[in-house]
């Protein structure tokens, strides 16, 4: 909301549609009860927050995580609003999820945990209502279950047509071909419009990529493809370096086999946290949860360019000191907004009764993700402002011309 609040300030925001914007449209929590494998019964908390519609339907992924509250949600979803807008999406925002952690759970279990929250959920998601898509701890076969369960409640004749409640569903299922890699290739486009912006060559820089997940192990493949060179990683079992370069498939593969965690990886030395941030490098890809670059670590960064591929991994003191020493930052709503615009893509062929090639879909991400860095750093100019002030009004500046042009009812 600081953010929020910064901007439309700047930009002198109506007031009106500033108070709309301020809150939420819905705001939605279930509490649900799963037989779990021996016999018990356990009551889950699963929440659903809609921010605004005024572009389209709300959309925004679903968590599985013990972090999941309301108050995440809500942040979570206000992003996804500025973030569809901001890349020209006909979206609005929503987020949610349940609060659990999945590892304690097994994949039966999960299923029902699954299946009952999106019953729980009812007529509050929809193809043209409200579209989940997979986020921390989710997955494609998450989102078939999803799928499946909502449209196995409509009307025999019109079950194929409900399918695309959700997208980032498996390739069989409906799913997009790229879909996987498109959340890491978007944070990947960005980075080399700055380099072209900047006039930068990226074979051979040094980065380093705090959470391997989908999104950092596909930032890092995508990036070893260019030439730059990988020395860090850090997730939540530790922090590896390696000067001469960490491979990105072996580490992939490592983890793929270690319950996803970079621990234990012999081609490159453990070394203490607390140093991951101060590592001489050229760009820093945060890949994992909120609030990691602050003001207590801010000063020692090195690099020339923080990617958000997480979102909100950068506080707005730890900002503010960044901006000082002249390191660009490429916002979240930008950085990362491969994700929602591949979903979108995955949606459209759904309504289309359409399959995309892959280097179709990569090269619409590109052209939809270049065009949202130009008006970034054009409105940013205009307005004499951060680039991340800049993808805010640019957002805010599409949204209020729709209130504009519609009107508020009654």
């Amino acid at each position: 909301m600081r953010q929020f609040n910064h901007a439309a300030d700047i930009m002198r925001l109506d007031k009106g549609i500033r108070k709309i914007l301020a809150s939420t449209n819905s705001e939605i929590s279930v509490h649900f009860p799963v037989k779990m494998d021996d016999g018990r019964i356990e009551v889950f908390n699963g929440y659903r927050v809609q921010h605004n519609n005024s572009l389209g339907p709300y959309k925004g992924g679903l968590r599985f995580h013990p972090t999941v509250d309301i108050n995440a949600a809500r942040a979570l979803a206000i992003w996804m609003t500025w973030k569809s807008s901001l890349v020209g999406l006909p979206y609005g925002g929503g987020k949610g999820g349940v609060s659990i952690d999945p590892k304690l759970y097994s994949i039966g279990e999960l299923e029902r945990i699954t299946r009952r929250f999106t019953y729980s959920l009812g007529e509050n998601i929809g193809p043209d209502v409200d579209i989940p898509a997979p986020d921390v701890n989710t997955n494609p076969q998450i989102m078939a279950w999803i799928a499946d369960t909502f449209a196995s409640t409509k009307s025999p004749s019109t079950r194929m047509l409900n399918l695309h409640v959700v997208t980032g569903k498996p390739v069989g299922s409906g799913g997009l071909n790229g879909r996987d890699r498109a959340t890491g290739y978007g944070v990947v486009a960005s980075i080399k419009s700055w380099a072209k912006l900047k006039g930068i060559e990226l074979a051979g820089k040094k980065y380093i990529v705090q959470g391997f997940g989908n999104v950092g192990f596909w930032a890092s493949h995508f990036m070893e493809e260019l030439g730059a060179k990988l020395v860090a990683v850090q997730d939540a079992s530790g922090t590896i370096f390696n000067e001469e370069g960490i491979d990105t498939e072996k580490l992939h593969n490592h983890v793929g086999n270690n319950s996803g965690l970079i621990s234990g990886y012999d081609d490159a030395d453990k070394m203490d946290n607390d140093k991951f941030f101060s590592l001489d490098c050229d760009i820093i890809i945060p890949a994992a949860l909120g609030n990691q670059i602050t003001e207590a670590n801010a000063h020692l960064i090195k690099a020339k360019l923080i990617a958000e591929g997480a979102n909100g991994p950068t506080d707005v003191d730890g900002e503010k000191i960044l901006l000082s020493r002249g390191i660009d930052v490429i916002p979240d709503i930008l950085c990362n907004a491969g994700g929602v615009t591949g979903s979108y893509y995955e949606w459209l062929q759904n309504k289309r009764s359409e399959n995309y090639h892959i280097d179709t879909v990569l090269k619409m991400i590109s052209e939809k993700l270049n065009e949202a860095f130009e008006r970034t750093v054009n409105t940013a100019k205009k307005y004499d402002t951060d680039w991340r002030t800049g993808a805010y009004i640019a957002a805010l500046e599409r949204i209020q011309q729709t209130y504009m042009e519609r009107g508020v009812f009654p």
